[in-house]
């Protein structure tokens, strides 16, 4: 199964919520792969990838027909491989503005790929521009992490007014697995009252899980380590592992 982590917003703690969610899923022996779509690579470099490093990457497969089992890497952590990012995935939308099928490019390219794995988690692209769309289309189900404030709130509404436009016009059977709330600081009045909005605007699609701010999550990028699969990312790996089987039910 495919799982988009995305959000058109910036600092919503798409990248730790993806990166977080795969390792505790790869954790009990699955075997997880982690694709970073974000030009900036911070998936790739929180996965100890530097910069000088990135290539081969998603950009290699996606635009120069790189094999993509040759472009996988391993990672630090048991059965959890990374496809990296590169600043290469900038020039995606201009690559590929003339091809044919092109919103379902990604998806065509995670299909060589797919059946070795239990779980395809993307660290989706920030806004939603082609490559956002192709995550879209190549995703089963997505997962949307929002901070409980009021901006990232508001701007939730528009979000998936253009998800379900996609969804619509790609006929991609991409349906919302949850809404994450991220980087909570229960020491604030303000995200507790947005947090309690959310909950009440979109009551079962919040997961009940909340990945609340410490430091050793605002420093583990520069550390070049994922975040380790502690209780909260645990908590959350259940609850999307128990969606997904929920999700396969109905479409059985």
């Amino acid at each position: 199964m495919v799982i988009a982590v995305l959000n058109s917003k910036g600092g919503t703690g798409k990248t730790t919520t993806a990166v977080g969610l795969a390792a505790a899923l790869a954790a009990p022996r699955r075997r997880i792969l982690l694709v970073d779509l974000d030009s900036q690579a911070t998936t790739s470099q929180w996965c100890g990838v530097s910069r000088n490093q990135l290539r081969p990457s998603t950009a290699s497969v996606l635009l120069e027909k790189y094999p993509i089992l040759k472009a996988v890497r391993h990672t630090a952590f048991a059965h959890l491989d990374l496809l990296t990012g590169s600043l290469e995935l900038a020039n995606v939308d201009v690559a590929l503005a003339a091809a044919r099928g092109r919103e379902a490019a990604l998806g065509r390219m995670l299909e060589r790929v797919v059946e070795h794995y239990e779980f395809v988690v993307l660290d989706g692209p920030p806004g939603l521009s082609l490559l956002g769309v192709n995550a879209i289309v190549a995703a089963d189900a997505l997962i949307v992490p929002v901070t409980p404030e009021p901006v990232a709130a508001d701007a939730l509404e528009g979000l998936f007014a253009s998800i379900e436009r996609v969804r619509a016009r790609m006929q991609a059977p991409s349906p919302l697995l949850g809404i994450v709330l991220t980087q909570v600081d229960s020491r604030r009045a303000l995200h507790k009252d947005t947090a309690d909005r959310l909950r009440a605007e979109y009551r079962d699609a919040v997961f009940h899980t909340e990945l609340r701010w410490t430091t050793a999550l605002a420093v583990a990028p520069d550390a070049q380590r994922p975040p380790p699969p502690s209780d909260p990312f645990r908590r959350l790996a259940g609850e999307v592992l128990h969606r997904v089987a929920a999700l396969r039910h109905d479409r059985s």
